[in-house]
């Protein structure tokens, strides 16, 4: 499985590449995404995740949208349920910010205060190619500031106000 890279590693820093229209559809594209979903799930408090944060420098993030809401009710399974934003691009943003709580799996134990706008949407590519949008607020308009930043190479910690370190638990 992909590591994620830590704050201090060159390519969370760069802007990252967008994926040529020669790489969607095939399997190359297809096991960054297992990768990326892989490197994810195997981090119950994350969200969402960009390439960048497993040393891939392109223009993709995943969102894992099962995990913005409560857990589900007594006796349902809990079935993942994963969006692939590939060089996706910011369409609309309200006017209204929020001072929200953030974190970062590329940047353990380090917690702030961000603003970000209320709601978001985002025009993006399908692995095989297809273009959509995908609107959103609280979490998921979050979600997405925050992985498009990572692919600009920016952290939330580069604009985060009150940030505080928590001790790390170590990984079971």
């Amino acid at each position: 499985m992909k590591e994620i890279v830590q704050d201090g590693h060159p390519v969370l820093r760069q802007i990252a590449d967008a994926v040529p229209e020669s790489m969607f559809g095939t399997p190359e594209l297809f096991q960054m995404l297992k990768d990326m979903e892989e490197a994810l799930d195997a981090e119950p408090d994350g969200v969402a995740l960009a390439a960048p944060q497993i040393a891939l420098p392109y223009r993709i993030f995943v969102v894992r949208f099962d995990r913005m809401h409560p857990h589900p009710p007594e006796g349902e399974e809990h079935v993942p349920e994963v969006g692939v934003f590939i060089n996706p691009e910011f369409v609309k943003a309200s006017r209204r910010r929020d001072e929200v709580d953030e974190g970062c799996l590329s940047v353990r134990g380090k917690y702030g205060k961000t603003l970000r706008h209320e709601r978001a949407t985002v025009r993006a590519y399908t692995a095989d190619g297809k273009v959509f949008e995908r609107g959103g607020g609280g979490l998921l308009a979050q979600a997405f500031q925050h992985e498009i930043d990572h692919l600009d190479g920016v952290l939330f910690i580069d604009h985060a106000l009150d940030v505080v370190e928590m001790p790390q638990r170590p990984h079971a």
